[in-house]
């Protein structure tokens, strides 16, 4: 007798019906944002789930202040002064420390973030459009490429596709600038169907015939050095028809000669865009990155499909998709909360948001830039180094079977994780004149009833975890709190003396050395991974 799989979930598209509480909202917050933040939490609250997720999805488009020259103490720039932008000066000998600075530059856009969806959508571009920039070299490129993700993250995916097609960064990254009518580079044109579009999946029929038809489309791109510009040079186009396989219905892209031939572009993107597995494609990776990272026949037919509709219907704009899959039941379904392991990100630049940490200002540019730094080596030292994602795949948590988000931790990343947690609640990091430190004390003030043990844990395992510790943990975090003693008072009263008297250092390091190793214990916990 056959033995039927039981469904993970049979929810699907319908928008969420059940109870719109705290829970839930911070279950969103989790998906949308890094860490969650005590004054989102408060700010959010009053509203609907609709008005929640219209004021997550309504982006702000202007572009922030560009990195700048932090690096000027060690690295003279003849052409830029300190504390002013790079971004559009190429000078080749600086690359190496310009890089560091859009690394680190991107790091504070990820912690400085606003209450919309927007950096967790640049992130996300970035892991689909990969591109490494120990390959791309400039800088410059960089910086381009991710705010061509930033201005266009919840816009049109067909366009998108296009632009980074045409993108510095990814001309060089996947050999674009080298494809030529005597040596065409099948490179892009495999990424661009295998990865970026269509998939791997079973309907994805396109061809080798097809990888080099595409690639001799794409010839004749090239980019100038000094300005970051990039041209077409028609006496390096295959101007010849390309013909493509029966998935693509037998389709030619006429060739075309001069200038005209540029335009070929337009004709492949159109060709691919027609084919329906894009949709699928592109809503099973935001399915992996929002909900979860496993497909089963229910949710592909109760999921995916009803969101590949929309997006077609809405001519590829991304945004239509993400508002119906984040007001869904299945979103919200028990199933799909706490079912996430942090990715490196997530969990670091998600530290700093969710206990609300303090950074030198923008007129303190370099210590300013040396603190990101370290959130970011901290991210990285768990493998996920932002503007390197380890392949042109991106990075395996989000496709690898059947691993994918457990791939996070490991035997070298998981002390990582626990090592930065606890050097950021106990010791910190001294940039200039500031601490990069979790201030455990600010922290416990944030809640209503501080003074009582039994309140305080409650509140601390329900704004820093997504499920329930068991009593015994319970009781382990109150005798923290009560250095060991019995009665509640204890710690009641250490907290009443010191609120009354906030200027007095050994008051304040009373309750302030419990509350340390109250939070690093929360954050050693397992339960403290997930999302």
């Amino acid at each position: 007798m056959a033995i039927s799989k039981t469904s993970r979930t049979n929810s699907g598209i319908s928008p969420y019906s059940g109870t719109w509480d705290e829970n839930a909202l911070r279950h969103l917050l989790r998906r949308v944002h890094f860490g969650v933040k005590l004054e989102d939490l408060a700010y959010f609250k009053t509203k609907s789930l609709s008005q929640v997720i219209d004021e997550i999805l309504d982006i702000d488009y202007s572009t922030p202040t560009p990195p700048i020259n932090n690096y000027n103490e060690n690295n003279p720039d003849a052409n830029v002064p300190a504390g002013e932008t790079w971004v559009n000066d190429y000078n080749g000998l600086l690359n190496n420390v310009r890089r560091n600075s859009f690394r680190w530059w991107w790091t504070g856009q990820i912690i400085n973030h606003d209450r919309t969806i927007r950096e967790k959508m640049v992130l996300f571009w970035h892991n689909h459009f990969s591109t490494q920039s120990a390959v791309y070299a400039w800088a410059n490129f960089g910086y381009t490429h991710i705010e061509l993700l930033r201005s266009n993250c919840l816009k049109n995916f067909k366009t998108l596709t296009k632009d980074v097609t045409l993108d510095p960064a990814m001309l060089v990254f996947l050999n674009g600038e080298r494809n030529t009518k005597t040596a065409p580079d099948e490179n892009y044109s495999r990424e661009l169907q295998e990865l970026f579009t269509l998939g791997k999946g079973p309907d994805s029929k396109y061809t080798e015939d097809d990888v080099l038809a595409g690639a001799r489309v794409l010839t004749g791109w090239r980019i100038n050095k000094s300005t970051g510009v990039v041209y077409f040079q028609a006496n390096r186009h295959d101007d010849t028809d390309k013909v493509f396989s029966s998935f693509y219905n037998n389709t030619t892209i006429a060739g075309k000669s001069g200038a005209d031939g540029e335009a070929e572009v337009d004709d492949l993107i159109d060709m691919i865009f027609n084919q329906n597995e894009v949709a699928k494609h592109i809503v099973r990776k935001l399915y992996r990155w929002f909900v979860y990272y496993d497909i089963d026949s229910d949710t592909e037919t109760n999921v995916i499909e009803p969101l590949a509709n929309i997006f077609r219907a809405n001519n590829y704009e991304v945004k239509p998709v993400l508002e119906a899959l984040l007001k869904s039941e299945h979103f919200f379904d028990n199933a799909n909360r706490g079912a996430f392991i942090k990715s490196p990100t997530d969990f670091t630049m998600g530290l700093c948001r969710t206990f609300d940490m303090t950074f030198p200002k923008a007129n303190d540019y370099v210590n300013q830039y040396r603190a990101w730094y370290y959130l970011y080596n901290g991210a990285r030292i768990q493998q996920q180094q932002l503007g390197d994602p380890p392949s042109v795949a991106g990075w395996q948590a989000y496709y690898q079977v059947p691993q994918y988000h457990e791939l996070w931790v490991n035997s070298d990343t998981l002390p990582n994780r626990n090592k930065i947690s606890d050097y950021l609640v106990t010791t910190g990091y001294t940039v200039g004149a500031e601490k990069l430190k979790i201030d455990a004390l600010e922290y416990a003030k944030k809640f209503p009833s501080p003074e009582d043990p039994n309140k305080l844990i409650d509140d601390m395992l329900i704004h820093l975890h997504t499920l329930d510790v068991n009593q015994a943990q319970r009781d382990y975090m109150k005798s923290i709190l009560l250095s060991g003693q019995i009665n509640d008072s204890y710690w009641t009263d250490a907290w009443n003396s010191y609120y009354s008297d906030q200027n007095s250092t050994a008051k304040a390091t009373v309750v302030n050395t419990r509350l340390r190793f109250l939070v690093k214990y929360l954050m050693n916990l397992a339960e403290f991974q997930l999302s």
